[in-house]
């Protein structure tokens, strides 16, 4: 496979990342953006990061972009959810773009923070062929009301997602955001594209009481996978990423 470094503007800022092109001139391949989702504070030991998941989409025969939405890894800026959006949406186009990639067979798969806003774009953006949303939030009440969004904001500038001590300079229109994101608000606009929600039983991050609410907005036009015992972190949950490449094998068989 070969590697290739790349970056573009969102709003200004420098948005970097990876494309993982499958090795031979059988392309164009279809295209797989990964999106990340909100930082933890402590990584763990198990967890090899991003372009290991790449490496393994690609094997099968993806071009795989991963990137860091801004405020996070190398990428420019401070967090906000909406801006989250227009850099994935960036990503989008320059995947539409890119020779190697076939423009008709672009898919989704976001975790956490990364799947809402997968879901949002998803819901905007008909170049989106079909998304895997992994362990997704519903809606953020959780963050936006008291002290849940205050604890948050410390989350984020303790992660250093929020690197500007003036930053955001409107809470009311950071908190807003979250409103205009929130997923079950979107995610009735995917079907007839093929989705797929993925949700662990055991999440104490995102309870799966919002996998239910997301799939009861499309039901009998998505597909549900509940595993039994996983927790918050599905990257590095096999049973989920092999439901992932399986899934993803069929609509391409199809």
């Amino acid at each position: 496979m070969k590697v290739e470094k790349i970056s573009w503007k969102s709003n200004g800022l420098d948005i970097k990342g990876e494309v993982y092109v499958p090795a031979g001139p059988t392309g164009p391949f279809p295209g797989l953006i990964v999106c990340h989702g909100f930082p933890a504070k402590i990584k763990e030991t198990d967890d090899r990061g991003y372009p290991l998941l790449a490496e393994r989409f690609c094997q099968e025969g993806y071009a795989v972009l991963i990137f860091n939405f801004r405020g996070a890894g190398l990428s420019e800026g401070n967090f906000d959810i909406l801006g989250w959006t227009r850099d994935l949406e960036g990503a989008l186009e320059y995947f539409i773009h890119h020779p190697g990639v076939d423009p008709r067979r672009i898919f989704l798969m976001g975790f956490s923070g990364g799947a809402a806003v997968s879901i949002y774009v998803a819901a905007q953006r008909k170049e989106v062929a079909a998304l895997v949303s992994c362990a997704s939030p519903a809606e953020f009440r959780d963050l936006i009301t008291g002290n849940g969004l205050a604890d948050f904001l410390s989350h984020c500038r303790d992660v250093g997602i929020i690197k500007d001590t003036h930053f955001p300079l409107s809470l009311k229109g950071w908190k807003d955001g979250f409103r205009t994101v929130k997923p079950l608000k979107w995610i009735g606009r995917i079907p007839p594209r093929p989705l797929l929600i993925i949700h662990g039983t055991e999440d104490d991050v995102v309870n799966i009481n919002h996998a239910r609410e997301l799939y009861d907005k499309v039901r009998g036009k998505a597909n549900l996978f509940l595993i039994a015992g996983a927790g918050h972190r599905l990257r590095v949950e096999e049973r989920a990423m092999q439901k992932a490449r399986e899934w993803l094998g069929k609509l391409l068989e199809s």
